[in-house]
């Protein structure tokens, strides 16, 4: 049986997630190497296993959030498809099973707001584990007078939490911002979209969605 360690230990599955993160460096993107990987993958599998969801699909949100960006790796432009061939080939040589397979490479193929849908829970709690991950450290800009708005949004989030209430109908991502570097306004130019998709996975897994800033609902 395939499991989330042995994906973590594979020393080519962490070769293609550091390409892809020096890939998105050259880019001037934000950070996106194991760090990220592995935040994503944990939260993931924290909103399954809270949820009361089998064992294995809380592995199998793991196993999907550890390979969501490998396809950053080909291109940052439709990174999720590409991804999700990459996840499919590598878990097939693995010989994971083919329902498995599938699974984790519809999560990973619609992770993305541009085109991606909560398909099944799995893509429903990733999408909600990656779009949370907003944070001081994935900015690698060293100048704040160069930052971009991408670079100003996650420089300005001091603290953030993903949450489920104890009695499993809502889900919160709270953050705390230091509005000198950026506006929530700015917040919302970037991240509506995820937002949106937020609520969309959310109410996949049969849960409210709410996104708390400086203690002030805004959705």
């Amino acid at each position: 049986m395939i499991t989330f360690e042995g994906i973590k230990k594979s020393k080519e599955i962490n070769t293609y997630i550091s390409n892809a993160d020096e890939a998105l460096f050259a880019l001037g993107y934000t950070e996106h190497s194991t760090a990220h990987v592995t935040l994503v993958a944990d939260n993931a599998g924290y909103i399954l296993e809270t949820l009361g969801y089998p064992q294995r699909d809380v592995e199998l949100a793991k196993i999907a959030g550890y390979l969501h960006d490998i396809g950053n790796l080909v291109n940052r432009e439709c990174h999720s498809q590409s991804g999700a061939l990459m996840a499919f080939q590598i878990l097939n040589k693995l010989n994971m099973p083919p329902n498995e397979i599938a699974t984790i490479v519809s999560a990973i193929g619609n992770h993305d707001e541009g085109t991606g849908v909560p398909v099944n829970s799995i893509a429903a709690a990733l999408i909600l584990a990656d779009k949370s991950d907003v944070r001081r450290s994935r900015v690698r800009n060293k100048e704040v007078l160069a930052f971009d708005i991408h670079d100003r949004v996650n420089y300005s989030v001091k603290k953030s939490l993903l949450k489920i209430n104890e009695e499993r109908t809502l889900i919160k991502i709270k953050l705390d911002v230091d509005t000198h570097y950026c506006s929530v306004m700015d917040y919302f130019q970037i991240f509506l979209n995820r937002m949106i998709m937020c609520k969309q996975a959310a109410s996949k897994l049969n849960l409210q969605f709410k996104l708390i800033i400086n203690e002030q609902q805004l959705v």
